[in-house]
């Protein structure tokens, strides 16, 4: 069985995301396309909502968003209950956001990260393994954030 990644974006990141979809699927993932689908201008939020919610809900196991600077996604998607979202540029640190963080997506940007960056970062990102360990404590941290349970931190 294929591992199911969702992929969206905004405006800014449309034209990447094409190329990451057929990336994707060469390497077996089966993907779900949150949008958009086309150039003319959308609110990134709206996007990062529909693929947060493919995660919360179990329809997939991770995700990448992809919009100008990959900053705006990555802040909306870190509102979302359960996901863990790291905004990355390089391959070291897309690897450390699913061994050391657990992110369950990344969000890059398409107007300063290169195509052939882009694909190197997303495919360390999808071969990493959360560590656990030490770890695992650090991301209950983060959930107790998350859910304002600040007393057991």
């Amino acid at each position: 069985m294929n591992k199911i990644v969702a992929i969206g974006c905004d405006h800014g990141g449309y034209e990447l995301k094409i190329k990451m979809v057929k990336m994707l699927t060469d390497m077996n993932y089966d993907v779900v396309d949150c949008g958009c689908y086309d150039t003319g201008s959308v609110d990134y939020p709206d996007i990062a909502k529909t693929l947060c919610k493919k995660i919360t809900e179990g329809e997939c196991e991770q995700g990448i968003l992809i919009c100008g600077t990959g900053i705006g996604m990555s802040i909306a998607a870190n509102k979302v209950c359960g996901i863990r979202c790291a905004h990355c540029t390089d391959t070291y640190s897309a690897t450390m956001a699913k061994e050391h963080n657990n992110a369950n997506v990344i969000a890059l940007g398409a107007r300063i990260t290169g195509d052939e960056l882009a694909f190197c970062i997303v495919k360390s990102y999808l071969s990493a393994s959360f560590a656990g360990g030490r770890h695992e404590n650090r991301v209950s941290k983060i959930t107790a954030l998350e859910n304002n349970n600040l007393y057991s931190l």
